[in-house]
Formats: C-alpha cells, sequence, structure tokens
C-alpha cells in the first residue's frame, strides 16, 4: 500500500495541482443541488445546508484521516435530524448537531475505529452497491415529469463523461459536460429544470450561531436520541467510505483521526449554523475516481468553491441544468458499483452465505435509504450465518481402552456458545466404563457456555457412576476453566 499523496507535493507539480483544482470544482458544483435537497428533507432554510456543504469540506480538509475524501451535509444525516426540526426548531436542531460531534470526538478516543475489523468484505460490498443504487434512485425525480429535452441533455453529458478521456486528460470530463449542458441550454433558450429551481442561495458567509436553547436536563432528553444517532450514522458512513477510499487509491489512512476529525467539523459546523453531515460516498467517488484528485487540497477546494460560487456567483451557477449534474451522478454510480460481485461466475464461486450477507445489506439500504442500517442488518446476518456454520465444527473422538476399563474423548475445535451446545450430546453416558478421560489438547475454551456445557457432561456422568477427568488445557483455558467449573449453576 502507497502512502497518501501530499498536499505539498501537489503544490510543487503544475500537473498535480490542476487535478486537485479541477476536481474541487467539480465537487463543488455537484454539492450545491445536493445541499439544498438535503436543506429540503430536513426542513430547513437552503443556507443551512449550504453552510453546513462548506464548513464540513473545509474542516474536514484539516482535521480528517483520510486525504480526498469529501464530507458535507447529507441526507442520512438529514433524515435523522428531520423530526427534531419538525418539533423543537432551529435552535434545537444545531444544539444536536454539536452534541453529535461531542460524541463523535467522545467515541473516537475509545477507539470506535478498530469495530472496522468486524466488518465482513461481503458487507462492504454490499454497502457500496447499496449506495450506488441510492445515489440512482436519488436522480429519478429530475427524470420524471420533466421536458423531453432533458433526455438528450443527459445523454449528451454522459456521452462527453464516457468519451473525453480517450482524447484528453488535462481536464475532468464531469467538469466538460457541466459547462457543455449548461451553454447547449443558455444558447437554445429551452426551458429545463436548473440549480436555481432547488431553491434560493445564501449571499453571504457564515457567522457565529450561538442555538438558543435552555442549559437543562429536559434539553439534554430532547437532543440526546438525535444526537446519539447522527453520530453513529454518520460515524459508520464515513468509516466505511475512508475505507472504500483506501482501497481505491491503493493508500492508506488513519481511521481514528478520521472519527475525531468528523467530530470536531460537527461542532464547527453547528456553530456556524449549519446542519452537519459526514463522508460523501458519492462526491468522494466523484473526486478520486472521476476527477483522479488525492490530497486534501481538492477537499479543502470544494469547499470554498462552493461558498464562492453560491455567494459571488449565485446567479450564474443557478442557470446550471440539473440534467448535467444527473449525468455526473449516474457515471458516479456506474464507478461505484462492483459489477464483477454480480457476475454468474463470480456468483457460482462465493459461498451462498457471502453471497446472503451481500443482498441483505443492499436490500435493506435500498429500502432503508439508511446506510447505517444496512450495514448493521448486514453484520448482524454474517454473524448468525458465521455462528451457525462453526456450530458443528467441533469433533469429538472416541477411545476405548484394551481392557476395557476407561475411555478417552479427544475434543477439536473451537468451543464456545454456538458449538459448545453440540458438545454435551456427543458422549455414550449410559454405555461408557467408570473411568472417563476427556483430552482438550486439541481444542481451546473461549467463554463461559463452553465450561457450563463440561459441568454438564461431567455431573451426567456423576449420574452414571463414572468418574470424569478433563485434561489438556491451554493455558487460557485452563485460567478460564479453574475460576468458573462448578460456579455456573445452582445445583
Amino acid at each position: 500500500m502507497t502512502p497518501p499523496a501530499t498536499v505539498r507535493a501537489a503544490l510543487r507539480s503544475p500537473r498535480l495541482l490542476r487535478t486537485e483544482v479541477l476536481g474541487g470544482l467539480v465537487v463543488a458544483l455537484a454539492l450545491i443541488p445536493e445541499a439544498l435537497a438535503f436543506s429540503v428533507i430536513a426542513g430547513v432554510d437552503p443556507r443551512v445546508g449550504i453552510f453546513a456543504a462548506f464548513t464540513m469540506a473545509v474542516s474536514i480538509a484539516f482535521l480528517g484521516g483520510r486525504p480526498a475524501m469529501i464530507s458535507a451535509a447529507t441526507g442520512a444525516v438529514a433524515l435523522v435530524i428531520a423530526p427534531l426540526m419538525a418539533s423543537h426548531g432551529l435552535d434545537y436542531l444545531i444544539a444536536c448537531v454539536i452534541l453529535a460531534g461531542l460524541i463523535q470526538v467522545a467515541l473516537a478516543v475509545c477507539g470506535v475505529a478498530r469495530l472496522l475489523r468486524f466488518i465482513p468484505r461481503s458487507v462492504m460490498v454490499g454497502f457500496v452497491n447499496g449506495l450506488a443504487i441510492l445515489v440512482l434512485i436519488a436522480q429519478l425525480p429530475e427524470l420524471i415529469d420533466v421536458p423531453w429535452v432533458v433526455y438528450p441533455l443527459v445523454a449528451t453529458g454522459l456521452a462527453i463523461i464516457v468519451w473525453l478521456p480517450r482524447l484528453t486528460t488535462l481536464v475532468p470530463g464531469p467538469l466538460v459536460a457541466i459547462v457543455v449542458v449548461t451553454a447547449a441550454v443558455v444558447v437554445s433558450g429551452v426551458t429545463v429544470p436548473t440549480v436555481g429551481d432547488k431553491g434560493a442561495l445564501p449571499d453571504s458567509l457564515p457567522t457565529l450561531f450561538l442555538p438558543d436553547v435552555p442549559l437543562t436536563l429536559e434539553t439534554l432528553q430532547i437532543i440526546a436520541p438525535y444526537a446519539l444517532a447522527m453520530a453513529v450514522v454518520g460515524l459508520l458512513e464515513s468509516l466505511l467510505t475512508a475505507k472504500l477510499v483506501d482501497d481505491v487509491t491503493d493508500s492508506g489512512s488513519n481511521k481514528t483521526r478520521e472519527a475525531w476529525g468528523q467530530g470536531a467539523a460537527n461542532v464547527i459546523t453547528g456553530f456556524l449554523g449549519g446542519m452537519g453531515g459526514c463522508a460523501m460516498i458519492g462526491q468522494t467517488m466523484v473526486n478520486v475516481k472521476i476527477a483522479g484528485a488525492r490530497t486534501r487540497l481538492s477537499t479543502f477546494l470544494a469547499g470554498v468553491f462552493l461558498l464562492g460560487l453560491v455567494v459571488g456567483l449565485g446567479d450564474l451557477v443557478g442557470l446550471i441544468p440539473m440534467a448535467a449534474l444527473v449525468a455526473v451522478m449516474i457515471m458516479v454510480c456506474v464507478a461505484t458499483f462492483d459489477w464483477h460481485s454480480i457476475r454468474p461466475s463470480t456468483l457460482r464461486r462465493m459461498p451462498k452465505s457471502e453471497t446472503t450477507v451481500m443482498i441483505v445489506t443492499v436490500a435493506l439500504v435500498v429500502a432503508t435509504h439508511n446506510l447505517a442500517i444496512g450495514v448493521v442488518a448486514g453484520v448482524l446476518t454474517a454473524a448468525i450465518l458465521f455462528a451457525r456454520r462453526v456450530a458443528h465444527v467441533v469433533e469429538v473422538r472416541r477411545t476405548l481402552s484394551g481392557d476395557g476399563t476407561s475411555v478417552r474423548y479427544e475434543v477439536l475445535g473451537e468451543l464456545f456458545f454456538a458449538s459448545s451446545n453440540d458438545l454435551f450430546s456427543q458422549f455414550d453416558y449410559a454405555g461408557d466404563p467408570e473411568t472417563v478421560v476427556i483430552d482438550l489438547t486439541g481444542a481451546h475454551v473461549w467463554d463461559a457456555s463452553s465450561v457450563a456445557a463440561l459441568d454438564a457432561v461431567e455431573t451426567k456422568y456423576a449420574r452414571h457412576g463414572a468418574t470424569t477427568s478433563i485434561i489438556g488445557f491451554d493455558p487460557v483455558s485452563a485460567q478460564m476453566h479453574a475460576r468458573l467449573a462448578g460456579h455456573l449453576s445452582a445445583d
């Protein structure tokens, strides 16, 4: 794995600098309508979404652990905080955003990033595929009940994005597509949906915002559930996106720094009147996979360009047809989706349990429009299928002595709550002689369930008048057995 590119290297290389600048510009243009749309979902003024996109991007450029990743206002966060906005208003929402940021910092300090190791590959594939489908679904409203000219405009944008890289890579295809489609609409005078139709753009910079809420336990009880949900959803999406970018760019990142960086960025965003957010996988893929950006500079410029465009060139930005941005996002879907995972040859080779986990993750992500729910469901499904698969991997071999006065059982495998349940039934209690030896040299005791199962075996042999000896404990298993044996039942 190669080390991530640096801002210093980009500033020294005109070629790399151009890539970072143009990547940030493309992302900024694509962020504007999304920030406006997420503002509508959350029920806030459009400026709240725009300011969140600006402050999140700029803050995470300095604080985050994954270079070139884009953070801004997101749909998942908007869905979480929308009920609070509807019931208690903007001040409580901003207080919730600040508290969510503090919770994220605390979770980062507690090592939440290390939990990524427990997310299986099949869940990651489902996460990516589900997200690609969600991004595509989000474009459908821009393609339904619109003038017919929208469709050739989208096709033109797609053709430019696909074919331009074959001619030149000096400028990103998405940026050229946006410029060409916008020019075509302005020159022809046709009426099509534009960015300006999404809502009024802000005409000033964000200022300090102190939420006017009472500092009481009642306030905490109101905002805490929403803040915790926002913190968990935001961290999960951000850390999974960081892991995906690691794979795409073949470089590493600091997940713990990313976790507390997201929290700090949300705190900053709240105090500047923004609705908070997290990493955006769609815009991140635009930045790293389509534009080719690799450093924090593109993330920082995305935020700066965003605010500069809406404040200084708001009227011009409002003319951009949604068809151009739809074309960009469709290509993001195509580039994000893991097509290899659904090939017939792949599905034939893949264990059915792995495919099931991927399908469950995708289905829940698409059905709930919540990436966190889909990922948690996928992890739980993987854990259940794994436990079911390993529940029967413990092997017990029985050897009767030559004179028939003793019997030896050799236990092979890992003993834990799932596998130890079958252990009790693998002994011939009535038919065995009075001396029984259970050899655990080839086994390992993981939990109290396994100790309880061994206790049950000894107890049942005792009822049949047999003496049981358990040997072969490794040091950890011996310590656990010595501490718990005989103390797990009232009998």
